[in-house]
């Protein structure tokens, strides 16, 4: 097939086998394994980043307002923390949870108060309509990710779940700045 003859758009993604051999073909000490497991973890990352955004995107929230429903909802009822919490939570500057916070507010999502026992402190508290759309985009990506794995024995997702913990524990211990912003590491 020769360049005019294929669709438009970006090209078709290679298949990870024949991406590895141009990987040893460029650089011969590369590990194929190693790569292989690397390579697919990457693009797995990336299509269930997609499928993740579409479903926010279906229940009309962004990413950043859904990782500010989560941080809300897992301190427990009833669900409240300070914006510099949250801020501190998330990996965001003040004003830029500020900002985040303006707008969920304005959407319906949280609300923002005076703290009665400190009135200097503010408090960040989950609404049940921000709840609501907490819980739709868990029941979508828990089917999401059933499916997902489907094709796995529930040994085989026992183990996968023990490998990738042993992997994450690593990158954790190594590289104990990689849970923030890329901008926050320069």
């Amino acid at each position: 097939m020769t360049a005019a003859d294929r669709p438009p758009g970006p090209p078709p993604e290679l298949d990870l086998d024949e991406q590895i051999a141009i990987y040893q073909r460029e650089y011969p000490e590369v590990d194929p394994q190693v790569e292989k497991v690397v390579t697919a973890l990457g693009r797995l990352t990336r299509r269930m980043n997609v499928a993740y955004a579409r479903q926010l995107s279906a229940v009309g929230i962004s990413n950043a307002e859904w990782e500010v429903l989560k941080a809300l909802l897992v301190v427990g009822k009833p669900y409240r923390l300070g914006p510099g919490d949250l801020a501190k939570r998330l990996g965001l500057t003040p004003a830029a949870m500020t900002h985040r916070i303006d707008r969920m507010v304005a959407e319906g999502l949280v609300t923002r108060e005076r703290d009665e026992t400190n009135r200097v402190r503010v408090i960040v508290e989950l609404t049940d309509e921000g709840r609501g759309k907490w819980l739709e985009t868990m029941r979508m990506a828990s089917a999401f990710e059933q499916d997902l794995l489907q094709d796995l024995s529930p040994g085989e997702r026992t183990q996968l779940g023990e490998v990738l913990e042993r992997l994450l524990r690593r990158v954790e211990a190594t590289q104990p700045d990689a849970g923030g912003r890329l901008e926050d590491l320069g």
